[in-house]
């Protein structure tokens, strides 16, 4: 049995950078990219584009358990989504993104910033090698999003709110760079890709 995401200890305004660095490094996910069971079926579940999570149509507002699900969700081969356990995958439409980036922190300036968002699912990632920032490659239409887990390019993203995009816009811009462009945890992310 699949035990929820911890919540945060304290709030996110008041966690240090180095606290999120242990509570990133102590989580632990299931491994649901090693689990293919044969018996599938649909969850009859949808993430809508704002981030809420819904059953049979009605809402779901426990967020321990919106925490358990997002757990064991999974992005497939061909860009659907599925609830997997080690008995049972079931499919869940997602509209947009499975995640949010709700807050973030930074820390640091230029190639030491380190960037921290909070999710949703009160989820803290941390933007770098692992969990690219990508923007869209339209700057008229910014299409902000960060890498939670599962393979680049195919696995689960969080949209990043649009305040938030904002502030990574105004730092980008700060730098003075011919190309604007976001640094984090060593990594250079271009504010439009190319």
């Amino acid at each position: 049995m699949v035990s929820p995401a911890p919540s945060l200890p304290k709030d996110f305004a008041q966690l240090s950078l180095a606290e999120a660095a242990e509570l990133l490094a102590a989580r632990k996910l299931p491994p649901v990219e090693s689990w293919h069971p044969e018996r599938s079926g649909d969850s009859a579940m949808e993430i809508r584009a704002d981030g809420s999570w819904y059953h049979e149509g009605g809402r779901i507002n426990r967020p321990a358990m919106v925490r358990l699900f997002s757990t064991i969700l999974r992005r497939e081969p061909d860009g659907s989504h599925v609830l997997v356990t080690p008995a049972e995958k079931l499919a869940i439409t997602v509209e947009d993104t499975p995640f949010r980036a709700v807050e973030m922190k930074s820390e640091g300036k230029g190639e030491a910033r380190r960037l921290v968002f909070r999710l949703d699912t009160d989820d803290l990632v941390m933007a770098g090698a692992d969990h690219p920032l990508s923007f869209g490659d339209d700057p008229d239409h910014p299409d902000p999003r960060l890498h939670v887990r599962g393979a680049i390019g195919n696995g689960l993203e969080a949209r990043i709110d649009r305040a938030l995009y904002y502030e990574l816009v105004e730092m980008a811009l700060a730098a003075g760079e011919e190309v604007p462009a976001i640094w984090s945890n060593g990594v250079r992310f271009p504010l439009v890709d190319r």
